[in-house]
């Protein structure tokens, strides 16, 4: 059995739903990750509206589409983020409020318990999204880092998901992670501290997407091998490298897509992500579930690149044998 693919909404949150579900039900791909923002997947109307779930399964069932996670990075961002004026362009105007800090990380930690309920209330058992981070600024160890504050980060971190992962253990859903700098965890050791932090509680998982890793040379397949009883969600997703010398790994505070970045996000099967290596590595931790394109590209139309990128994955990703190659060769 193939692996669904599904397209993650959240790039395409200026399109209404209904056109969306029209363009990827056209194109073939079996479902939506729906974002918890635009009018795609609005967390307070389902849990305020008894139609509403229905009504957006009933979107996706026209167009031969299923749904098996929603997606509530940017909410999720701001539970232990320090909030800035940055927050208020991605977080919904009742979560922001006034801004004071404190008062928008517990409103956005109330909003992630409700998008268990509501993932609940949709039927499906998978939210995925960002945690932020109060220590992401000390990446840099100058001035020197006081490493107490460092674990104090962890601490912090504990403290506020936990009581969100009660919900979520309450309605039998799972929280995915996209580890991912600016977040707690964003490569092997962080993510260890993270998972240790927190208990290593079932509930709390990894959406693991290819592309954080690939600027930072990491290895995602192993990554996954390491992790794979952890792996509850995939995105897929590519970056390129251009390092030549002239171009910083550190972004040089040039926006995606600018020419003298020294790295960028691509579409799948244009980049440096080794993907049959990645999905021979799902194979291997027996990962079965949906393979999540997230298209990002400065450089290609998303209409064609979409569709694009999921004839890429139809045609890389495989299923694992269950015998050895020349078993075929030998006598009974």
């Amino acid at each position: 059995m193939h692996r669904p693919v599904t397209l993650f909404t959240g790039q395409w949150a200026d399109l209404p739903i209904e056109d969306l579900a029209a363009k990827a039900g056209a194109w073939g791909f079996d479902g939506l990750e729906l974002a918890c923002w635009g009018d795609h997947f609005e967390v307070d109307k389902a849990l305020s509206d008894d139609g509403y779930c229905r009504a957006r399964q009933e979107i996706l069932e026209r167009n031969h589409l299923n749904v098996w996670a929603i997606g509530a990075h940017l909410v999720g961002q701001a539970v232990c983020d320090p909030i800035d004026e940055r927050h208020r362009a991605i977080l919904p105007p009742e979560i922001y409020g006034d801004g004071e800090p404190e008062g928008v990380r517990q409103r956005a930690a109330e909003r992630m318990k409700d998008s268990a309920r509501a993932a609940a209330r949709l039927g499906i058992q998978q939210v995925n999204g960002f945690t932020g981070s109060s220590i992401w600024h000390l990446i840099y160890s100058f001035p020197p880092n006081d490493y107490a504050e460092i674990e104090r980060g962890y601490e912090d971190f504990a403290e506020r998901w936990s009581p969100i992962m009660d919900v979520f253990d309450a309605e039998g859903v799972k929280f995915g992670l996209e580890v991912h700098p600016t977040e707690i965890a964003y490569d092997f050791v962080t993510t260890r501290k993270t998972l240790d932090a927190i208990g290593n509680r079932e509930a709390f998982g990894i959406n693991l997407d290819p592309s954080h890793f690939a600027h930072q040379f990491l290895d995602t397949a192993q990554f996954a091998l390491d992790f794979g009883n952890r792996i509850y969600h995939v995105h897929v997703k590519d970056s390129k490298k251009r390092l030549d010398g002239r171009r910083s790994i550190l972004g040089s505070h040039l926006n995606f897509g600018e020419e003298l970045r020294g790295w960028d996000f691509v579409s799948p099967g244009h980049g440096d992500v080794d993907f049959e290596d990645f999905f021979r590595a799902l194979n291997r931790i027996g990962y079965q579930g949906p393979l999540s394109i997230e298209w990002e590209d400065s450089g290609m139309a998303r209409d064609w690149g979409a569709p694009d990128a999921l004839a890429y994955v139809r045609r890389t990703d495989f299923a694992s044998s269950g015998i050895a190659f020349d078993a075929a060769m030998q006598r009974d």
